[in-house]
């Protein structure tokens, strides 16, 4: 006889889920616009500002630097993108959507699946505010400023100790 999950086995079988539904959507938005969720949701926010810092916008984002660095090597190779270097200091590089870019934008493709966001949508404020405070606080619990590895290798600084 299985036994009963426990409350914690439970939240980690709804995350998975979660995690899942992301990734088939995710492979959606690959197939029809050509973008991965993190690329798309570069170019949703370069949509709003006139130029933005690689920093700035990985703080955005929620993303590293390091991380947005690679989409970014990606959006401009596709040419959905503009780096600028500043003519105050060349070591600040400004990032813009390019036309390529704002043509995709255009198209409103959705970091979401739409029926999720319609359903959230036709919720009562106060139960999408309760699901977004629940969810900002399973993030903030599943934070932590380092994990140590074997052999005291750290997903902090990604060096060995």
């Amino acid at each position: 006889m299985v036994g009963k999950l426990s409350r914690s086995q439970e939240v980690y079988s709804t995350l998975r889920q979660i995690v899942r539904a992301m990734d088939v959507h995710s492979k959606y938005l690959y197939k029809y616009y050509g973008l991965s969720s993190p690329q798309l949701s570069i170019l949703k926010e370069l949509s709003e500002v006139n130029e933005i810092p690689t920093g700035q916008l990985a703080k955005k984002i929620s993303l590293s630097q390091a991380t947005v660095t690679d989409i970014l090597d990606r959006l401009e190779e596709k040419g959905l993108i503009i780096r600028q270097r500043s003519s105050f200091d060349k070591r600040r590089v400004y990032i813009q959507i390019s036309e390529k870019g704002k043509v995709i934008i255009s198209k409103n493709p959705s970091l979401l699946k739409e029926d999720f966001i319609r359903q959230f949508n036709e919720m009562e404020d106060w139960e999408q505010t309760l699901i977004l405070s629940s969810m900002q606080r399973i993030v903030s619990m599943m934070k932590t400023p380092e994990i140590k590895l074997k052999n005291n290798y750290t997903t902090k600084n990604k060096q060995f100790v």
